[in-house]
């Protein structure tokens, strides 16, 4: 078995710079590239039992999600745990399956792990709920908080009210004035905000909001599915529809051919998240696109900056741009 030593002689670089390196500090990202590099090639693999006794920390970080199914949370996912296994942290996943009992339990679960770190999705989760865990109340654990915001935590977001507010005035320029969407539910931030950027959307070009438009979903295809049906049951349907994130714009979609409507000819859509949307239907899907390698990135970087101990600039709010890729799924109404 390799040990620190072997990796030294390896390197060429001093056992104190590799267990600088190997217990999170600093060092050059020339010697970090030899050290990773090494590592690999000799196989060592850390005592992390002792180094954990010996520094308090265990050079994991744990990630808690309301789910483990969606695209979104699965790409963002992947992303963070690629710049964690860069910098030689394990990660931990868990999800709370939309259950605010499981979200409270899984948090309180990571602490008692040591994690060195926590990044988190919030849902029912309150700051006073998060100040109560002693060990995040004395920054002993540091949290970062991603896609979703509680106020007094460092936060990573998507800017919701804009991307929808974009979206829906693209609507409004090519002629539609009924215009359907379907949100998550309202006491998600998530939600609260794409909701606030249709009205502002409509407020900017002095159109009446419509309440019947605005249908609420759970981010499930099932949910995306039968509001839609809602809509296009109406007695005056919508000429456009916008779904808020992948699952209920499936199940959108799915509900519109369905009924046999062709897009754009009978229905207008825009979509949300997944770019293979632009590629699975027919005709390509109109879609807003989050920064997920972005959003992983900034979070990541702000948890490695709390875990040394750097509480600079706290709470950090790092709220980040969205892109509407067009398609063919945006005409003018009938």
């Amino acid at each position: 078995m390799s040990t620190i030593k072997d990796v030294s002689q390896y390197t060429g670089l001093s056992i104190a710079t590799i267990s600088k390196y190997l217990n999170g500090g600093n060092v050059l990202e020339e010697n970090r590239a030899r050290i990773v590099a090494a590592v690999e090639t000799l196989g060592y693999k850390v005592n992390h039992a002792a180094r954990a006794l010996k520094t308090n920390r265990t050079r994991t970080v744990g990630v808690l999600l309301p789910t483990l199914t969606t695209p979104f949370f699965a790409e963002i996912c992947a992303n963070i745990e690629h710049l964690l296994t860069a910098e030689g942290y394990s990660m931990f996943l868990c999800s709370y399956y939309e259950h605010p009992d499981e979200e409270i339990a899984k948090l309180h679960f990571l602490v008692e792990k040591s994690v060195d770190g926590i990044i988190m999705v919030p849902q029912s989760i309150t700051a006073d709920s998060l100040m109560g865990i002693e060990q995040v109340r004395e920054k002993r654990t540091p949290v970062v908080l991603m896609d979703r915001s509680v106020a007094e935590f460092d936060r990573v977001l998507a800017d919701n009210s804009s991307a929808v507010h974009d979206a829906v005035e693209e609507l409004i320029i090519n002629g539609h004035r009924r215009i359907g969407i379907i949100i998550g539910p309202p006491d998600i931030t998530t939600a609260f905000e794409r909701k606030i950027g249709y009205e502002r959307a409509h407020a900017d070009y002095s159109l009446p909001v419509d309440p019947e438009l605005i249908r609420i979903g759970d981010y499930s295809i099932g949910s995306g599915y039968r509001e839609m049906n809602a809509l296009l049951n109406m007695k005056e349907p919508p000429t456009a529809v916008m779904g808020t994130n992948h699952e209920m714009t499936v199940g959108a979609i799915t509900a519109a051919y369905e009924r046999k409507l062709k897009i754009p000819d009978d229905i207008s859509f825009i979509g949300y998240d997944e770019v293979q949307l632009t590629k699975v239907f027919n005709p390509p899907i109109t879609i807003v696109l989050q920064p997920i390698e972005e959003i992983a990135r900034h979070t990541t970087e702000i948890l490695l900056k709390r875990m040394r101990g750097d509480y600079g600039a706290f709470p950090q709010v790092c709220r980040l741009k969205t892109k509407l890729l067009l398609h063919e799924s945006v005409g003018r109404p009938l």
